[in-house]
């Protein structure tokens, strides 16, 4: 069960605080006074009752300075506990708090939404940093799955895919995930979950946030549906101050806090494509049923052959699927050389739900669009799907 600790003499935020969690996260909050923060981490962990916390909020009322001087202590004893500080979320403010390990900086009158959400996220770093701490655990399972969503050509409804699947994977475990738009020029993912991002993701390559990751979270746009965004930036001449590199140390970044990384890559195989795909765990080819976009996707599959880029997980998706099209299924598997893992049929109910920028797996309509992307989702569930039939194929199609 998780504990939460908070240390503030005003009872109006305590009381936002409890109601926060209330209902929605498992377990108790106790309250201290501002005078323990001079008796130092040991000391204040002593008048805990039921055990050590998972997160310690440092709340209004407390000095600053104070309250920075023992985040870092608590940072260098006790680093699996989360810390997190109430105040204004100046530069000096930020930078301070960042070196001294605090996890987030947040308003007194935060909403109650946002800060569920950051408790949440508070909850599952203390628990990821307790897990590293064991012998027996394995480093490479608490990094987070890479998805590239790609396609050598454009207008084969990427976005939607992508969109649609981080809402997915956010209901099988909310806060855990976060949808990178890399399609530096058109991005359309803040269009696609209707958000009016602050930050974009040229902001989050540079600067503090590029060296540590509680930075970078404060560029990240929270989707109610319980995701996180990075969106593309706001003009096309921004991409020319992205490069691979950016690329590569902003995934790993991600990778490293968040359980599920869904990438909206552009159209092609630039240089922003290939170093994803150097990381990348997981790779969902989208492919029309047309005979250009067939034809395309199996020369992307032939080159990143001979680049040994290919990642272990291949999940092939056929979007836009329509008997009166001239192809069949087998068609497009025999041409691929590769079988079609989910079938998107051609639907009025999904160009609807990406105009009205609510992916059609957020809303109620449940036609047969739905339920192909929801299988695509469910290949990304661990619970329904064994571990030895997320490996990649090996069985080619044969005309």
């Amino acid at each position: 069960m998780s504990r939460f600790v908070i240390i503030t003499a005003v009872r109006e935020f305590e009381s936002r605080v409890r109601q926060a969690i209330a209902g929605a996260l498992a377990g108790d909050l106790q309250t201290l006074p501002p005078e323990v923060l001079h008796l130092g981490p040991n000391a204040i962990l002593q008048q805990v009752t039921g055990g050590q916390p998972d997160v310690l909020i440092l709340g209004p009322g407390v000095r600053p300075d104070d309250a920075i001087a023992l985040a870092a202590i608590f940072d260098l004893q006790h680093p699996d506990i989360s810390v997190i500080l109430t105040a204004p979320a100046t530069q000096d403010m930020m930078l301070g708090a960042m070196r001294a390990g605090i996890r987030d900086v947040i308003s007194a009158e935060i909403e109650l939404d946002e800060l569920r959400i950051i408790l949440e996220r508070a909850c599952s770093a203390a628990e990821s940093r307790r897990r590293g701490q064991h012998p027996g655990s394995e480093g490479e399972n608490n990094r987070g799955r890479v998805i590239a969503v790609m396609s050598p050509k454009g207008g084969v409804g990427k976005t939607t895919v992508a969109t649609n699947l981080a809402i997915g994977l956010g209901r099988i475990d909310p806060m855990s995930v976060v949808l990178l738009d890399l399609d530096l020029q058109f991005g359309d993912v803040a269009t696609g979950l209707q958000l009016e991002p602050e930050h974009c993701i040229t902001e989050a390559v540079h600067g503090a946030a590029a060296q540590d990751s509680m930075v970078l979270k404060a560029f990240l746009t929270v989707h109610p549906a319980g995701i996180y965004a990075l969106c593309a930036p706001r003009s096309p001449a921004e991409s020319d101050y992205i490069n691979a590199e950016h690329v590569t140390r902003l995934i790993n970044q991600l990778a490293a806090e968040f359980r599920y990384v869904v990438v909206d890559t552009a159209p092609g195989l630039g240089e922003h494509c290939l170093a994803t795909l150097e990381l990348a765990t997981d790779g969902v080819w989208i492919c029309g049923m047309d005979v250009p976009s067939v034809r395309g996707l199996h020369k992307c599959f032939s080159v990143l052959n001979e680049l040994q880029l290919l990642p272990r997980n291949r999940h092939t998706v056929l979007n836009f699927a329509d008997r009166k099209s001239g192809l069949s299924v087998r068609d497009v598997e025999a041409t691929l050389g590769v079988p079609i893992d989910v079938v998107v049929p051609r639907s009025r109910s999904l160009p609807l739900s990406t105009n009205r920028g609510i992916p059609i797996l957020q809303g109620t309509t449940k036609d047969s669009a739905y339920r192909g992307l929801q299988k695509l989702v469910d290949r990304f569930n661990p619970a329904l799907v064994p571990a030895a039939q997320r490996q990649i194929h090996r069985r080619a199609v044969v005309a």
